[in-house]
């Protein structure tokens, strides 16, 4: 058991650690149908996105009607690029994301 100095220091770490921010896929493996997002936290866009499809309540109809249609099975997800921390404290984070989003959109096109 962890003593309560140790929990404080993990629970600090964890809240100060760089998010994974990038760049993720949502595809339909019937029609080969690809959406790409961006998020400043992947994992946590994704849990959001499948909870949706799940309740049937996704924002995008078709992709929505491909789960309703085949289930998890049908629709994957894939993280295709994180960003790393930069030096600079002011750098622009979402423009990166925004800029890196338009160009998997404009080469899966």
């Amino acid at each position: 058991m962890k003593s309560s100095a140790e929990r404080r220091a993990l629970s600090r770490q964890a809240r100060d650690a760089f998010p994974p921010m990038g760049i993720y896929l949502m595809r339909d493996t019937v029609t080969g149908q690809v959406l790409v997002a961006s998020s400043p936290n992947v994992p946590g866009a994704i849990n959001r996105a499948v909870f949706e499809l799940r309740r049937g309540a996704h924002a995008n109809k078709v992709l929505q009607a491909a789960w309703d249609q085949g289930g998890p099975e049908r629709v994957t997800f894939e993280t295709v690029e994180l960003l790393k921390e930069r030096d600079t404290p002011d750098f622009d984070y979402g423009a990166e994301l925004r800029m890196l989003e338009q160009l998997y959109r404009e080469e899966l096109a």
